[in-house]
């Protein structure tokens, strides 16, 4: 079973202006209301797909209430975690004359340390081994930064294998817990090394560092670029060095069963928001994973899922038939480092 858990869900607004400008009267021409969160992304894309998927949420006040409503008619289970404070409501601009997406994202309230005791508890009962825990997006304004970290090393505790996709404080404490998947954009893997990341070799680089701390799985989203898929498939770090003394970069890598890097070429399609791509990314490899899909297939229905979520207004779910037929499209290739 596949556990999303979303610590700062919201209801996201999202409005169509064109030619949206700042200091100036901008008239909405089309308006709509999701469940948001990334984690609820998540579980709203594997139901798309057709699998299952357990949702947990904090959720509070008559917002919190009113997603719980808008979650009612949707497949998965939700699990509510209820807290005193009010969830959330975050604003998603989307400029069709510009070509520009702009989020204008709530903070929301901490939750106390009760709440998160409930959902470990919770959570605790329910993993067992083999399950994918799914730990994603924002926290509330002043949560500790290391609850990804302390949600990963519990998962791992249960068995299951833990999926972080978060940035900043949030990502490089969930790193040091060692998920079995991380999934970070360019931007956030730069911002977590603190260097520029422009080409290949300098992204599958950053990737086999990550690997390098024992995570299995390194998913880089790139946009309109594509994506980087570095996995482990045994012993990183033992066999890495072995590799290297080979007599080219590209046959270290050809000969290094350990290690593999994919690169898939950006797919053009057309552009209603990019809300909700990257969620998509992470939901099809979770997907894949759980359905004991090839890693190599996995991670081109996550590439396909990805370019799907953009065509779609919103934070929704993009249409099972066009994820399948873009996955036909995706063109993968072996990168060395």
């Amino acid at each position: 079973m596949i556990y999303t858990v979303t610590l700062n869900p919201a209801i996201d607004k999202t409005a169509e202006i064109p030619s949206f400008a700042v200091d100036a009267v901008n008239r909405i021409v089309r308006v709509r209301k999701d469940p948001g969160g990334k984690g609820i992304n998540v579980s709203k894309v594997i139901e798309s797909l057709g699998g299952d998927s357990v949702a947990y949420a904090v959720l509070g006040g008559d917002t919190g209430k009113e997603l719980e409503k808008m979650l009612s008619g949707h497949r998965f289970q939700l699990e509510s975690i209820r807290t005193e404070y009010e969830t959330r409501t975050n604003i998603k601009i989307v400029d069709p004359t510009l070509h520009t997406n702009t989020d204008i994202n709530e903070p929301g309230t901490a939750f106390g340390s009760g709440t998160l005791e409930e959902l470990k508890q919770s959570l605790r009962k329910r993993l067992t081994e083999g399950d994918i825990l799914v730990l994603s997006g924002s926290v509330p304004a002043g949560t500790d930064k290391g609850i990804y970290g302390e949600l990963t090393v519990m998962g791992k505790e249960c068995g299951a294998k833990v999926f972080l996709d978060a940035d900043g404080e949030l990502f490089a404490r969930g790193v040091d817990a060692v998920p079995f998947l991380v999934k970070p954009n360019r931007f956030e893997l730069e911002q977590y090394f603190g260097r520029q990341l422009r080409t290949r070799e300098e992204l599958c680089g950053a990737g086999r560092e990550l690997l390098e701390k024992g995570i299995r799985v390194v998913l880089i989203s790139l946009g309109a670029d594509g994506a980087v898929l570095c996995r482990d498939d045994g012993n990183a770090r033992g066999q890495e060095a072995a590799c290297r003394k080979a007599a080219s970069q590209e046959t270290a890598v050809s000969l290094c069963r350990g290690v593999s890097y994919l690169w898939a070429e950006g797919l053009s399609v057309p552009v209603a928001s990019t809300v909700g791509a990257g969620d998509s990314m992470t939901a099809a490899f979770a997907y894949g994973v759980d359905r004991k899909m090839d890693c190599e297939d996995a991670f081109r229905l996550s590439v396909s899922a990805g370019s799907a979520a953009v065509t779609c207004s919103g934070s929704q779910a993009p249409d099972v038939e066009l994820i399948w037929k873009l996955y036909e499209q995706v063109k993968l290739r072996r990168s060395g480092v």
